[in-house]
């Protein structure tokens, strides 16, 4: 500790033996510093206030209907990307910066002073942006901020709506592709119905409910064969087992158990057409008249004809056996039963050919169904996304339309003023600084210079520093005159300190009393 304190003796010391060097630096540091503080030119400051209004009643209307953008942030990026070389560029010739400009240098400096000069802040929650801009000349700072008010009305969002037009674009071109793959996935399914036509029914029905109603039907159809086998062997055995008996004929003529198959049909289609006119009409209306003439007079030529059969089956000997009209009528349902019996056995052979054919198609159903869901998969697939981007397309155009008819407003709250007195610099803080930077290079002069030309005060630094022996200390003795002359250069010393200090207070005290008149 002692040892630190001689130290620090020593180094005060000899910076005390260097004072008048310090004063002298701290008066010319003071001096030029307070120089250069006044040398400063004058800056004034413009600004506007401007307010967005992004509210519209017609936004939270459509919500959830149109594809609208977040009109706040675009809003905020557009004041943050709004200070960029075009603009500041844009800005220059707007505001009449660039008269005096002689070089692309010069342009270039003007356009980065601008950048880092321009100001725009903002309250987030308000959506107020203020642009603050300085310069020594006040309408000049007026000017440029009145032109970046201008760029910044101007601009509207116009890269919002840009990339609203890149993303539609981007969307009917998505929707020209699904378009496309929709046409190849029914192009397909079309392909694969047709060649797997046998394997589809109307109804619905897959392939195993076909042949499950097929079998039923040739089951059905083989029933009926065997039934009218079985009657046709009856009626054989029912012939053959009759003998002829020749009976007087009746005198009326009985039509009823001789079937004549051309006139019964038309009989049948007749009586069945006066059924129907009978529940919708009465009987004297004229189609129910018609219909029973036209019954008559059928009846009437079924009856001519078994006339004219009867008279050429007597005239012949050997067809007198069939003049009985019971054998006749069992002879008739035999031939019928004939016909029946071949028309079942052609029904039982065409289902039993689409049973066979059904149960060889088994084998492949697995694989037929396995590609039907595939394609009918795919094509359900790109259908979802193809309907999913048209809605999506008419919402981002709706969008559109909101954002031009409704749009966002700009409104200038405060226009463009200039401050009535410069607000920089601020000298009445900035000479309190000069005077510590003056006294602050004066007492590290007088540092500097103590280490430089170290000078010893005790014999113990001598032999120290020396490494020698040292024999001895000579003592000096100061006289009245010497004690004088050193209080003489000590008041010396502290008039130039006060001087250096009052001289900052009346300076001080004077920039206080001009911006006080100025006010």
């Amino acid at each position: 500790m002692d040892e630190l304190l001689r130290q620090a003796t020593t180094i005060l010391l000899g910076m005390w033996k260097r004072r008048w060097l310090g004063v002298i630096v701290a008066w010319v540091v003071g001096l030029a510093s307070v120089a250069a503080v006044l040398a400063i030119p004058d800056k004034y400051e413009a600004s506007a206030r401007i307010f967005v209004d992004t509210q519209s009643i017609l936004r939270p209307l459509m919500s959830g209907l149109v594809t609208q953008p977040n009109i706040d942030q675009q809003v905020m990026m557009l004041s943050r990307t709004l200070i960029t070389r075009p603009n500041v560029e844009k800005l220059i010739r707007m505001a009449d910066l660039d008269l005096g400009i002689q070089s692309k240098g010069e342009r270039d400096a003007l356009a980065e002073n601008l950048m880092s000069s321009l100001k725009i802040a903002n309250t987030s929650r308000d959506n107020i942006y203020t642009i603050n801009y300085r310069d020594t000349q006040p309408e000049h700072a007026k000017r440029v901020v009145q032109s970046l008010v201008s760029i910044f009305v101007e601009s509207n969002l116009g890269d919002a709506r840009k990339d609203s037009e890149s993303a539609r674009k981007f969307i009917d071109e998505q929707i020209t592709t699904y378009e496309k793959k929709l046409e190849e996935a029914e192009a397909r399914l079309k392909e694969f119905k047709l060649r797997n036509l046998a394997t589809q029914s109307a109804e619905g029905k897959d392939h195993f409910a076909q042949m499950s109603e097929t079998g039923a039907l040739l089951e059905q159809s083989k029933l009926a064969l065997r039934e009218a086998e079985q009657s046709h062997e009856a009626l054989k055995r029912h012939i053959l087992g009759d003998e002829p008996a020749l009976l007087p004929a009746p005198v009326q003529e009985n039509i009823s158990g001789v079937s004549i198959p051309e006139i019964d049909s038309r009989l049948d289609i007749m009586q069945r057409n006066l059924d129907a006119m009978l529940q919708r009409f009465t009987e004297k209306h004229p189609d129910v008249v018609s219909a029973r003439r036209l019954i008559k007079d059928l009846e009437e030529q079924k009856r001519e004809e078994i006339k004219a059969r009867r008279k050429v089956a007597q005239a012949s000997p050997a067809t007198s056996m069939s003049t009985n009209p019971v054998h006749q009528q069992l002879a008739i349902s035999v031939s019928e039963a004939e016909a029946n019996i071949a028309a079942l056995q052609t029904r039982v052979a065409e289902y039993q050919a689409r049973y066979d054919r059904m149960k060889e198609a088994v084998k492949l159903m697995p694989q037929i169904e396995a590609e039907f869901a595939q394609l009918n998969r795919d094509y359900e697939i790109n259908k979802n996304n193809y309907e999913q981007l048209v809605k999506r397309r008419e919402s981002a155009n709706m969008g559109s339309e909101i954002n031009n008819t409704v749009g966002v407003d700009f409104r200038l709250i405060d226009p463009p003023r200039v401050s009535p007195k410069p607000v920089a610099p601020n000298r009445t803080l900035f000479l309190p600084l000069t005077l510590l930077l003056a006294l602050g290079a004066g007492i590290a002069v007088t540092f500097a210079a103590s280490q430089v030309r170290p000078v010893f005060f005790d014999s113990r630094s001598l032999r120290e520093t020396c490494g020698l022996p040292l024999l001895g200390t000579v003592s000096m003795l100061t006289n009245d005159a010497t004690k004088r002359s050193q209080r003489r250069d000590l008041i010396r010393f502290a008039a130039a300190c006060i001087s250096l200090v009052g001289a900052y207070g009346a300076g001080l005290l004077a920039l206080f009393l001009f911006s006080v008149r100025t006010a």
